[in-house]
């Protein structure tokens, strides 16, 4: 079966990035169980801040939970 993605509340893409203290970004995916995904494998998440994401999309930014299973 394969993985579902929430979504931005906003225009609908699935990828977002997520920061750190030093300012560095990660491209990363959210599960429907809210599991943050990492779009490249050697990615580490230690250090980010999953607790607020920028969209890829568009200009949205904002919480793990105002992420949408669908548009």
């Amino acid at each position: 079966m394969a993985v579902k993605y929430l979504v931005c509340p906003q225009c609908g893409i699935i990828r977002f990035q997520v920061k750190n203290a030093a300012g560095a970004s990660i491209v990363v995916q959210v599960t429907r169980e809210f599991e943050v995904i990492p779009v490249n494998p050697e990615d580490n998440l230690d250090g980010f801040d999953l607790t607020f994401f920028y969209c890829l999309g568009c200009s949205w930014k904002g919480s793990i939970h105002k992420l949408k299973k669908y548009l």
